[in-house]
């Protein structure tokens, strides 16, 4: 007989075990990246929007994005001048305990990362780093993006930024930053859910 793909109901999940996996993977991730050459070096800005707008991918966007991420005293704010001191997992629990939220919010920032990449790619030909500077900073505005997409009731950004660590006025511009290197587009379908 064959047989069929085992899947689990990720909402089913325990959020604990999840968290756990997510950090491992990302920890993995931003070590790997502390390694490369450039790696703590903040990200640079983009290309001007007349140069922009010669690039396909970003037809999508509307004239205010493609200002915004043209405009070169607008470099992303994920950096951060140090490392912080608290471990991943333990961030990812905090955020968990303080704006408790779904499973699909939590794996969603795969496939939003796997995103912001590609897109940082295809639009200035470099590549997104994710490392230990900016992971935390990463996560915290994915995760306030993601809940308010994702979720009927979720919290103010001053509750998201002082679970994370961050003035307010930060993590507003971090979340645009999130939103704007997300192309806007945030809808997961059910099978890529899945495959993350």
């Amino acid at each position: 007989p064959q047989r069929t793909p085992s899947t689990f109901d990720i909402h089913l999940y325990p959020a604990h075990d999840l968290l756990r996996l997510l950090a491992s993977l990302l920890v993995q991730i931003a070590a790997a990246n502390d390694a490369l050459p450039s790696a703590h070096t903040p990200e640079p800005s983009f290309p001007s929007p007349d140069a922009l707008a010669s690039r396909a991918v970003w037809h999508t966007l509307t004239s205010a994005s493609r200002a915004a991420l043209g405009t070169p005293s607008s470099p992303l704010s994920f950096h951060a001048r140090n490392v912080p001191t608290i471990p991943l997992e333990a961030y990812l629990l905090r955020i968990l305990k303080y704006c408790p939220t779904t499973n699909e919010v939590f794996l969603s920032l795969l496939v939003y990362f796997d995103r912001m990449a590609r897109l940082a790619n295809e639009a200035t030909g470099r590549t997104f780093v994710i490392d230990s500077y900016n992971i935390h900073r990463l996560v915290i505005a994915g995760v306030t993006v993601a809940s308010k997409f994702f979720s009927d009731v979720f919290y103010t950004n001053s509750r998201y930024a002082k679970v994370g660590g961050l003035p307010q006025s930060e993590l507003n511009q971090l979340e645009l930053q999130f939103l704007l290197l997300n192309d806007f587009r945030l809808m997961i379908s059910e099978d890529e859910m899945q495959r993350y």
